[in-house]
């Protein structure tokens, strides 16, 4: 005789180990699941609830400066410090990890601190050391040894492998750590560029951590200027319309740069084709003091002269996704990613710098296997949900300061308005003789080579 019995393993229900979940079995199959779709959606309308609730993007407050911060400067071989210089000519190393000051500077130099960087003291090796090099508008870089100046030095930029720094004055001088001057008093440079019958000041100069031999740099007269010093001359110079206060190089894409504008935007250019910038950011109401990319590429930080700090998702858009603010923040000169892309530094003119997170909803500390899924399968729905029109309203809801608001609404009627104008400017002119241009390509003024 044959007996057909129900035979269940208890493996197949038993958890694997200690403090597991007990193992369930589904059916997949679509027909059991009717309404998987609207179930879906308000999961996904559930998460960008929660992702809002969450978000709480302000960490830590360093304070301790008497003047403004105008100079942030991150070690590129420890992820916990950073250097911060104020108007008072004070230096300042902070331990982020532990939120405190590590050591102080006072009187570090006569005048404001324009600028800091950590640069190499030797060429790539397991034991190269580096050195904090500042620079004031008391014409002197110091303070391996003091680099003298005949006009007061804008801004600092170290060269990614060798003991080589760059700085902006009236123009721009390559110097060399290892080397002293004959005299005893001060160093000599390496390299001297200026553009011919120049004569403007430079306020920015970065070194390209890719290309190693490029820097970019920009002026008092709206100009950008690129140069390399294995040539020994300038490459080409745009003007724009509005001066230039800032300017990154992309860490993945070495010909890609972004420059902070007068005019609320930045642009971003790739310096093979300066004729038209490849994107515009424009979320700001007043000028753009930094611009900073993030170790990944894959995002930007900016400060503005309206005391807001904003992120930017590249590749989503010329819209930022998120704005930080706080009620006694000043306007903001100074802003960095931190070497692990998870936060951001802002330094303002209140004299503090602060510590955010760069995704303002993250959780901080250790997850487990479960949060750690969770998390992941909330965002997925988020992304995919992202183009309904409940979750697109909560993703971009923002709390802002009322000044912002009210700017805001005065700078789209006057673009309204701007926009008006041309229209009816054009239609009562004569056809061909004039074409709407590019906005891309409306903030630059002049190619020069």
């Amino acid at each position: 005789m044959k007996i057909n019995v129900l035979s269940r393993s208890l493996d197949a229900h038993t958890p694997a180990r200690l403090g597991d979940l007990a193992p369930t079995s589904r059916n997949l199959d679509p027909a059991l699941h009717p309404f998987s779709k609207p179930r879906e959606y308000t999961r996904a309308l559930n998460a960008s609830k929660l992702n809002r609730l969450f978000a709480k993007p302000f960490v830590a407050s360093l304070s301790g400066h008497i003047d403004g911060v105008y100079a942030l400067a991150v070690d590129p071989l420890r992820l916990s410090a950073v250097a911060s210089g104020s108007g008072d000519g004070e230096i300042r190393l902070w331990d982020l990890s532990q939120q405190a000051l590590v050591q102080s500077y006072p009187g570090a130099h006569k005048g404001i601190i324009q600028s800091l960087a950590f640069c190499p003291l030797q060429a790539a090796g397991p034991g190269r050391g580096r050195v904090l090099l500042s620079c004031s508008t008391d014409a002197s870089i110091k303070p391996i040894s003091i680099y003298h100046g005949r006009s007061a030095f804008n801004c600092l930029t170290t060269h990614a492998s060798l003991p080589h720094f760059a700085s902006a004055s009236t123009s721009i001088q390559i110097w060399d750590l290892n080397r002293a001057g004959s005299s005893g008093t001060g160093a000599e440079a390496l390299q001297t560029f200026t553009w011919a019958n120049d004569g403007e000041g430079v306020t920015v100069v970065r070194f390209n951590q890719s290309e190693r031999e490029v820097l970019a740099s920009t002026g008092t007269d709206r100009s950008v200027v690129l140069y390399d010093t294995r040539g020994g001359k300038p490459l080409s110079k745009m003007v724009m319309q509005m001066r230039a206060n800032d300017l990154a190089w992309s860490p993945m894409e070495p010909t890609t740069f972004a420059v902070a504008s007068e005019d609320h935007n930045i642009y971003t250019f790739d310096m093979r084709n300066l004729k038209s910038a490849t994107q515009i950011y424009k979320d700001h109401v007043a000028a753009v003091m930094s611009v900073s990319y993030s170790p990944t590429g894959q995002d930007l930080v900016s400060g503005s002269y309206d005391r807001t700090l904003r992120l930017w998702s590249l590749g989503q858009g010329a819209h930022s996704r998120d704005i930080y603010h706080t009620k006694r923040m000043q306007r903001i000169f100074a802003t960095s990613f931190t070497l692990d892309a998870r936060f951001v530094l802002s330094g303002s003119d209140d004299g503090n710098v602060r510590l955010w997170k760069a995704r303002a909803s993250e959780k901080l500390g250790i997850l487990n296997g479960r949060e750690k899924a969770t998390l992941e399968y909330q965002d997925a729905l988020r992304k995919r949900w992202s183009g309904t029109a409940e979750v697109k309203k909560i993703e971009r809801q923002r709390n802002v300061p009322r000044q912002i608001k009210q700017a805001q609404a005065l700078k789209r009627t006057m673009v309204e308005s701007q926009r008006r104008k041309e229209e009816h400017r054009r239609r009562h002119t004569k056809k061909g003789n004039t074409k709407p241009q590019a906005a891309r390509k409306e903030a630059i003024l002049a190619i020069k080579e």
